[in-house]
């Protein structure tokens, strides 16, 4: 197993970990939202690192290909799950995210098959980095409305937009 695979399988391990200190925090500003917040920015820093890696000393992996997106999602999808419950995350939002990320997973499926990649687009990857930067926002500020309306409103749209871009690019491949 490579040094990026063994990095980024570290950033799958946190996800439960951060849930568990999530949920003692009772979404407040207390010592355990701290925690999660750390947790939250380790494994952010993960996954540029296992990226790095991958790339400089050819570690580039069907494996790593596989687990380093959905790490990505569950890390994120994590904490909106969490501050859904809460209540300062729209469940309709939290839909919007799962319906695209199972959208543009399938897209992918139904492209392989044909012999087509469908590598993350620059959308997705703002998309993912904006996504990042608001959970640290709204983790740090987790009671402020107007951090968690702006934090929702952004993932939202960026979201949709790649999403919409994911298929427009690739709209083909659905019918050949």
């Amino acid at each position: 197993m490579t040094t990026a695979s063994k990095i980024t399988l570290f950033r799958v391990f946190l996800i439960p970990v951060m849930m568990v200190t999530l949920y003692l925090s009772g979404g407040q500003s207390d010592i355990w939202m701290w925690v999660s917040l750390a947790i939250f920015i380790l494994g952010s820093l993960s996954d540029f690192l296992d990226g790095q890696i991958a790339r400089r000393c050819n570690q580039v992996t069907d494996f790593g290909k596989f687990l380093d997106p959905l790490a990505d999602k569950l890390l994120t999808i994590a904490v909106m799950t969490m501050f859904t419950q809460w209540g300062r995350f729209p469940a309709w939002a939290l839909m919007i995210v799962l319906t695209r990320e199972f959208a543009v997973t399938g897209l992918r499926l139904v492209a392989a098959p044909k012999g087509k990649v469908i590598a993350a687009a620059w959308s997705g990857k703002v998309k993912t980095a904006s996504t990042m930067v608001g959970i640290i926002a709204w983790l740090i500020f987790p009671t402020d409305m107007v951090v968690g309306l702006v934090v929702s409103a952004v993932i939202v749209l960026t979201t949709v937009y790649s999403g919409v871009e994911y298929f427009v690019k690739n709209w083909s491949c659905l019918w050949d």
